[in-house]
């Protein structure tokens, strides 16, 4: 079997982000009608065994460790609305739904891809995301990534060619480089090339060598200037590293197994979402699918 992991927050995102700037009807549930439609798509497309993760908050643990973490700052009230009632939208469609409160659906998905992996029965797991946190749970060409988008799917030789690293090192490419996107700010004159070069030589960044005299024919530009900073910045890195490492441990995520997460047909409380949604297309395909 093909197990499909979808980022709720990230398709509740894409689809607030794809309306009309002055989209007149149901701005409050447009986005969520969005990801349900996007999920029928999955299924009608083939998916046995599905699994979404949702953020009821964006805050998180990560927020206690580094005050400059992501928040929910700035989003948009319309869009914030609808952050918690997803995972009920999702459940009435009759998926199996993972809603993260102190830890980030992208722990859960962690979890979810390290669990289902560890099925001698699963072919392959899709984590259905383009976002490169994710490329850390990556392995081999059995937990691969998949953008929805476009249909690229990127297994591990994918992440290196992307990211000049393999998918165990992106925690620590991104504690160097930054990720803006979290609020994590990387280490002062790290780029993606040196980043790169240096993990790709010492796989973790508490194993790059102090003195750049020592990085055994690996040339970078500004050397010395950035084995100052990652000596000046060791502790902020190592912290940073941490903030970026996706938890494999979220409580409730696939305890019972992969045939939880088998579709069966939508739950009882779709007619009463697909009219809040104003979307009864949702009842029909889910009946027609469930046949």
């Amino acid at each position: 079997m093909r197990v499909h992991l979808v980022d709720g927050t990230y398709e509740l995102f894409r689809h607030h982000h794809a309306l009309p700037s002055r989209a007149a009807d149901s701005s409050h549930t447009a986005a969520t009608r969005g990801v349900l439609r996007s999920l029928l798509d999955l299924l009608e497309g083939g998916a046995t065994h599905v699994g979404v993760a949702t953020d009821r908050v964006i805050e998180s643990f990560r927020n206690d460790l580094w005050p400059g973490y992501k928040t929910g700052a700035g989003i948009a009230p319309t869009l914030a609305a609808q952050l918690a009632p997803l995972a009920e939208a999702v459940a009435a469609l009759g998926v199996r739904v993972w809603p993260m409160d102190d830890l980030e659906a992208d722990d859960a998905l962690a979890t979810a891809a390290a669990r289902a992996a560890g099925d001698p029965r699963v072919e392959r797991v899709l984590i259905c995301t383009p976002d490169k946190d994710l490329a850390q749970c990556v392995r081999g060409d059995r937990v691969v990534m998949l953008d929805r988008r476009t249909g690229a799917v990127r297994d591990a030789g994918g992440v290196r060619e992307r990211f000049g690293v393999p998918p165990d090192a992106i925690p620590d490419y991104l504690a160097l480089v930054g990720d803006a996107a979290d609020g994590l700010p990387g280490i002062p004159g790290w780029g993606a090339r040196s980043a790169a070069a240096l993990l790709a030589r010492y796989g973790r960044l508490d194993a790059i060598p102090p003195d750049p005299a020592d990085w055994d024919g690996v040339r970078v530009r500004g050397a010395a200037r950035l084995a100052a900073a990652l000596r000046e910045g060791r502790d902020l890195a190592l912290l940073l590293r941490r903030l970026a490492t996706l938890r494999e441990d979220a409580p409730g995520v696939l305890d019972g197994g992969v045939d939880g997460l088998a579709w069966r047909g939508p739950g009882p409380d779709l007619a009463e979402w697909s009219e809040r949604l104003g979307a009864p297309d949702l009842v029909r395909r889910a009946e027609a699918l469930a046949g």
